[in-house]
């Protein structure tokens, strides 16, 4: 067998769009989609070169010794070979055992494809991969609204479509959530619409769309829009969020205003005492002249006592927690 190379020997990190076959991949990161597409992209490069091609799709967490190798042994026919295995960070001592071994000395006409979700296990794995046994495809997650609106002119770009900028700023907006519900927008809007996407076209399809999540909650409630923080809490309700998480940003943004309550001086100096970047600490400043010093302290009491409620202590944590946001809302008047 041959000898594994140096670890101290580091493959470059390759974005996903990048991802091509090899005789070893691993496909790392905590963004699914991408990793999906990625998957893809290997897949169907292989097809293109060989019609013949046989698939060969592992679990990591439910293997057995000697799998990896009974899949990757010459066929009678002799058909090149993709084996893809999910779950890596989950996998099961038998396949961290076998796939150290096999990176080292991989099967010809075979390509592996090791998809790791992200955390410590398979780290040895990972290790000896990075260490010049293979390439890597990184799937990290889209978080940041450039990088949304980045990736979805990119789909556009990739449909052959353009969309107005004021366009694409809407539809990032109206599909806040996974990257993947993102990527079908686009490609529903072009199916249906064609190539050349506006913001009509954008506001028509999404149909005022609002995407709730629990920080637009608690802007609007610490912002003093009760009826507005009331409606975007129903639709979160509606759309199967957990209260608890909603209850989590509301006191987030509560606590900041207890700290910044009183607090004067410039604001650098305001931001360093509060521990709060600039902007948050002007924010939780001027909320918090809103509030008489009573209310506040009332406010605190009855946050501990709604995170009871939600926790196992009311039969309709979801009126419990509207409560506590209409009292936030109307600064405890």
């Amino acid at each position: 067998m041959a000898t594994a190379r140096s670890t101290k020997t580091k493959i470059p990190q390759l974005s996903w769009t990048e991802a091509q076959p090899a005789p070893v991949v691993l496909i790392s990161g905590p963004e699914a989609f991408l990793a999906d597409r990625a998957g893809q992209a290997i897949r169907d490069a292989l097809k293109a070169e060989r019609a013949d091609l046989e698939v060969h799709d592992i679990d990591a967490a439910s293997y057995t010794a000697g799998e990896l190798f009974t899949l990757a042994s010459p066929s009678l026919f002799a058909e090149p070979r993709l084996i893809r295995v999910d779950s890596v960070e989950k996998c099961s001592d038998a396949f961290l055992e076998d796939a150290k071994r096999y990176v080292v000395e991989p099967a010809e006409d075979t390509t592996l494809v090791l998809r790791h979700g992200g955390g410590v296990r398979g780290k040895a794995l990972l290790d000896l991969v990075r260490g010049g046994n293979g390439v890597e495809f990184v799937c990290a997650e889209v978080k940041k609204d450039q990088d949304r609106l980045a990736f979805a002119q990119a789909e556009f770009a990739r449909l052959g479509a353009q969309i107005a900028p004021g366009a694409l700023r809407m539809l990032v907006a109206a599909y806040s959530g996974s990257i993947g519900e993102l990527a079908g927008a686009c490609g529903q809007l072009v199916s249906d619409l064609g190539t050349k996407i506006t913001e009509e076209h954008v506001n028509r399809a999404t149909e005022g769309r609002v995407e709730t999540n629990a920080f637009k909650v608690a802007d609007a409630a610490t912002a003093g829009r009760a009826a507005e923080a009331l409606v975007l809490l129903r639709q979160a309700f509606s759309t199967g969020i957990d209260p608890i998480p909603m209850l989590a940003a509301l006191n987030f943004k509560m606590r900041g205003i207890a700290r910044a309550f009183g607090a004067t001086g410039s604001g650098g100096q305001l931001a360093k005492d509060l521990g709060m970047a600039p902007w948050q600490a002007d924010r939780a400043v001027k909320d918090a002249r809103a509030w008489r010093e009573e209310d506040l302290a009332r406010c605190m009491d009855l946050a501990a006592e709604t995170e009871w409620l939600l926790k196992g202590g009311s039969r309709d944590p979801e009126y419990a927690l509207e409560k506590y946001l209409l009292f936030v809302a109307r600064r405890g008047r």
